[in-house]
């Protein structure tokens, strides 16, 4: 019967083995599933990253165009306005001529008055 025990014995062992195994497996499946979730929950919280970053990019874009747009105005304003002073500056003794000879006109005309 020494035989018999022994064999028993050792599928008593090998059951165990099994059990201990299959319980492994079970467990290892679980961690997969759990492990599998979590990177499927980490890929769309990166992809809706990505998403807004791109769209921060575009709004970001279209700020700098409208501020190279606006700086193109304020440049063209500024232009305009020096233009104008430079022509203002170029008149200016024309303009003082005539007032100078309309004022020499009204002192005469004062000055006949008098008379």
């Amino acid at each position: 019967m020494t035989n018999g025990n022994n064999s028993r014995d050792r599928l008593d062992r090998i059951e165990a083995i099994l059990e201990v195994t299959s319980a492994n497996i079970d467990r290892l499946s679980t961690e997969w599933q759990e492990t599998k979730a979590i990177v499927n929950s980490n890929s769309r919280a990166i992809q809706a990253m990505m998403e807004q970053q791109a769209t921060d990019r575009l709004k970001h874009e279209e700020a700098m165009a409208q501020m190279r747009d606006i700086m193109k105005r304020v440049v063209e304003t500024q232009s305009g306005l020096t233009r104008i002073l430079i022509n203002y500056d170029e008149d200016r003794p024309t303009i003082l001529r005539r007032l100078m000879a309309i004022e020499n006109k009204v002192d005469r005309i004062l000055e006949r008055g008098e008379e």
